[in-house]
């Protein structure tokens, strides 16, 4: 089912090497639309990465500013700047008639990445899981040419909960930075400690600030699969992240909440069984 490498487009390539869960999902795709969702995968990759290739704030928001400036362009009909992910996505976006608020949002929230500081609370983290990650999903699905309410909804709440399990898998790269996306409130309330988490050192209370994040992403997968009796199966690809998330968030389960061990950073090998395994039941 994998294709070669230079068989691929060079969004698909930029996504299989950088975005491996996605590229994975993005094979359930149906053919012809298959290029657009590595598309929009691959324009996700370059506003996400955004943080870690500027030295400064104002060149962070230089960046996003021509990723805003190309998304104009698209739909005011002007020149589409030169990159190797614009055309792709200019061609789905028109073609597709995908929806420009959503592609604003994921730009947007971006902004949020080029201030270090860590979330105030819980919920600042979830509303930065919402912006970043449901948007996403739900032009996914607009690709997909499904726009009802349930797959909408259903959509969010798998955005959100895979990117707090992303969140918590990035945690041990952040810290090497002296960088952390746990919340103040958490880290406060179970006697958690920024200088425990930069120096690699997992202590019992930084476990329960990282149980306490994977429960809030279970519910919101939960809350996806609560509406599955109304979401249409041609959604099911764009939804298949739900199927990720729970590998991801069962692997961080066995290891005691353990972010830094091995086990939690490694690729599950049973990524692309599970998958087919949902995708062939219509599930996610």
């Amino acid at each position: 089912m994998v294709k070669a490498a230079t068989d691929l487009s060079y969004c698909g390539r930029e996504v299989r090497k950088y975005d491996n869960d996605h590229f994975l999902a993005g094979l359930f795709v149906p053919a012809d639309r298959r290029e657009a969702m590595f598309a929009l995968y691959a324009f996700n990759l370059e506003i996400a990465k955004t943080r870690e290739v500027v030295s400064e704030p104002i060149l962070g928001q230089m960046r996003l500013q021509f990723w805003r400036d190309g998304i104009e362009a698209v739909y005011e009909d002007g020149p589409v700047p030169r990159h190797g992910v614009m055309d792709p996505l200019a061609e789905a976006a028109r073609g597709l008639g995908l929806s420009r608020a959503l592609f604003d949002r994921l730009i947007d929230a971006r902004e949020a990445d080029l201030d270090d500081a860590p979330p105030a609370d819980l919920a600042c983290l979830v509303n930065y899981a919402e912006v970043t990650g449901a948007p996403l999903v739900q032009l996914a699905l607009e690709i997909l040419g499904v726009r009802d309410e349930a797959a909408m909804a259903a959509g969010r709440h798998v955005g959100i909960a895979y990117a707090l399990a992303g969140i918590l898998r990035a945690a041990p790269f952040l810290a090497r930075q002296h960088r952390q996306r746990l919340p103040e409130d958490l880290m406060q309330r179970h006697g958690g400690k920024s200088e425990d988490l930069f120096a690699g050192r997992f202590t019992p209370e930084l476990r329960r600030v990282v149980g306490e994040i994977a429960d809030v992403a279970r519910r919101h997968l939960a809350e996806a699969r609560a509406l599955r009796r109304d979401v249409p199966k041609a959604a099911v690809p764009a939804l298949l992240p739900a199927t990720l998330a729970d590998l991801h968030l069962g692997v961080i389960a066995r290891e005691g909440n353990d972010v830094f061990a091995p086990r939690v950073l490694l690729p599950n090998p049973f990524r692309q069984l599970k998958l087919g395994w949902a995708a062939m039941r219509g599930r996610y």
